[in-house]
């Protein structure tokens, strides 16, 4: 279940914010004024949500070391909006 919570309680009710994080493995989600402001999460949640994105940055910095090609801006773009066309063609 979806935990949403006034930003207020993250400093009215910051431990049992932290408990329900850690214990439950589920992030909590925080509003101010009925607006979705931020996520809390564990550092494990953060974790498995950016480590393949480190370990592929990892990658590029290296195939980057080894190669002289480079890539403006508006063909990296283009080749990714043409993955996303392709993909929602599917």
């Amino acid at each position: 279940m979806i935990n949403i919570r006034p930003v207020s309680d993250l400093i009215n009710k910051f431990l049992e914010i932290e408990e329900t994080v850690v214990n439950s493995n589920s992030p909590v989600f925080l509003t101010k004024n009925c607006y979705g402001t931020m996520v809390i999460m564990s550092v494990e949640q953060y974790s498995a949500l950016t480590e393949n994105i480190e370990h592929k940055l990892d990658e590029a910095d290296e195939t980057a070391e080894k190669s002289d090609v480079r890539y403006s801006s508006s063909q990296v773009f283009g080749r990714v909006r043409s993955r996303i066309n392709e993909h929602e063609k599917v």
